[in-house]
């Protein structure tokens, strides 16, 4: 049988090749999800090898956070916007577990996410989940969380709001969208913890900000950081 598998994927591997999710090209033998090229050339920010970095300064202007960064910058009419849109609006979930592994392998190659003892996905309300089918977040987490041998917590924090996209909403109203929509269902799991609060994208750093403060606020003596997968660059005001 696992001959006949092997033959069934080669065949469809032959008949329908798979794609680079950045650029569209053909995949070559031992490329995975995303070409030599495009890794090669990514925007990438180098913040998680930095323990003062942009996304930590603006974390930490409003929460008391532990770490703080981003593996991407967020390019507006790239192939990576591409790529985000893919897991986030398209079903490629399996992008977004490919995505978190990369992240995860930087992270622990920069050395400073040794002591994480959960990694936590920013949750997606049930009436949202339901609509998607899958919460991105929880796939980037888990590719983060298998490089850095720490276990994903989808229980312990939910979303008690179905707010409406942070996306579709003008900056100034972004942090009022999602006040109060998160909520701590098992404070004793995270107490005295170290967590990584993984979220796709921080924009303004509304949603993963207001997640990370009510797990400060229900656990106090919990240690929280934060890893979006990418990062807008002109809200950090780092120029490009």
């Amino acid at each position: 049988m696992s001959i006949l598998n092997d033959l069934l994927s080669d065949l469809a591997a032959l008949l329908f090749p798979p794609h680079c999710a950045v650029c569209g090209h053909p995949l070559a033998p031992g490329e995975r999800t995303v070409c030599t090229l495009c890794r090669a050339t990514a925007p990438l920010t180098g913040y998680w090898r930095e323990a003062d970095n942009p996304v930590l300064r603006r974390c930490r202007d409003l929460l008391p956070v532990e770490r703080a960064s981003a593996l991407l910058f967020f390019v507006h009419g790239s192939g990576w916007r591409r790529l985000i849109h893919g897991f986030k609006y398209r079903g490629a979930w399996r992008t977004a577990r490919a995505m978190g592994e990369w992240y995860g392998d930087r992270l622990r190659a920069g050395g400073l996410h040794d002591d994480v003892d959960l990694v936590i996905p920013v949750p997606l309300h049930p009436l949202k989940r339901c609509r998607r089918g899958y919460n991105q977040s929880e796939y980037i987490a888990e590719g983060i969380a298998a490089q850095l041998g720490a276990a994903v917590d989808r229980r312990s924090v939910g979303r008690r709001r179905n707010t409406a996209s942070q996306a579709l909403r003008p900056r100034h109203e972004r942090a009022g969208n999602v006040e109060g929509a998160f909520v701590v269902r098992h404070p004793g799991r995270l107490a005295g913890r170290h967590v990584l609060l993984v979220d796709d994208v921080m924009t303004t750093g509304s949603t993963l900000l207001s997640c990370a403060g009510e797990i400060l606020r229900a656990v106090p003596d919990c240690r929280v950081s934060i890893a979006a997968l990418a990062v807008s660059r002109r809200e950090l005001g780092v120029k490009g």
